[in-house]
């Protein structure tokens, strides 16, 4: 079964992200569980903890469709230890909101080196960043998502990713999102039926499709290795709608989040309802 979703918005509460979701037709979703560009926020409370999970229960979103992602202010390979040791503990405390909510897995951004530290050792960081993290909160995964490459941003590649996955050293307690836009931005042609086969390929060889934990499925303003990380809605870009026709028909996408995060809301109803057609091709 295909989770077909949006990141919906957790406005006056994360209880609110199902009824958001089944509202526009969607059989999984992804969401915040804070401001995700604020470092601080209140505990989540019992109450809306409790509510989370009984409108996940009314709308059918089991924990394998739901692909929390985390905030943009982290950087899991900040050459500054100060300011590292604050990602390190936001991070590790937006794994313990995902448990408290009944979540099995975090998605986001590996980091950047910021042109101050080698990539091998950005790479390193970010390694034993996740690996404190996990070992302190059990029963969510970390999921790396992949990037554009845009400036120093690092997880641009299979290669780099694998890596990573590696430098964890906890294969139980990781995985990887493969965003549609990020990937072709960064060099992966998933537009042509031969390139998307390469892709998946060479996915399979690197790392492995038993660490998808989720996809975004973006369209792309920018060009095949333009290294810009500029979502379009689908259909709108420079991917087109075959890509995502194969993604719905593809088994190994089977029992994951498959996210929108396409740039006009009001689209989404349609966007989501043309990709469970193509399921049934």
């Amino acid at each position: 079964m295909k989770f077909i979703g949006a990141h919906v918005s957790i406005a006056g509460g994360v209880e609110n992200a199902p009824l958001n979701a089944r509202a526009i037709g969607a059989t999984g979703f992804a969401l915040f569980t804070k401001n995700q560009r604020q470092w601080q926020a209140p505990p989540l409370t019992a109450v809306s903890i409790a509510a989370f999970q009984s409108n996940c229960r009314k709308c059918g979103y089991a924990p394998e469709s739901i692909l929390p992602h985390d905030s943009y202010l982290l950087n899991l390979c900040q050459p500054d230890p100060g300011k590292l040791k604050v990602c390190r503990d936001s991070f590790t405390e937006e794994l313990r909101r995902c448990r408290q909510l009944g979540l099995d897995r975090l998605n986001f951004h590996p980091g950047s080196h910021l042109n101050l530290i080698s990539a091998a050792e950005g790479i390193r960081l970010i390694g034993e960043s996740v690996r404190l993290a996990v070992d302190e909160v059990p029963d969510v995964k970390a999921v790396f998502e992949i990037t554009a490459g845009q400036g120093s941003n690092l997880g641009s590649s299979f290669d780099e990713l694998a890596a990573m996955l590696e430098a964890v050293d906890r294969p139980d307690r990781v995985g990887i999102c493969l965003d549609t836009c990020h990937a072709y931005a960064a060099g992966y042609d998933l537009k042509s039926e031969a390139g998307y086969a390469l892709v998946m390929d060479e996915l399979e060889r690197k790392i492995g499709f038993r660490y998808l934990c989720g996809v975004h499925l973006n369209d792309s303003k920018s060009v095949l290795g333009g290294h810009l990380d500029r979502h379009h809605s689908l259909g709108e870009g420079e991917l087109g709608w075959e890509p995502f026709r194969r993604m719905m028909q593809d088994s190994r996408l089977d029992g994951i989040p498959l996210i929108l995060e396409t740039i006009d809301e009001a689209r989404w109803p349609e966007e989501i309802a043309r990709l469970r057609s193509f399921c049934g091709e």
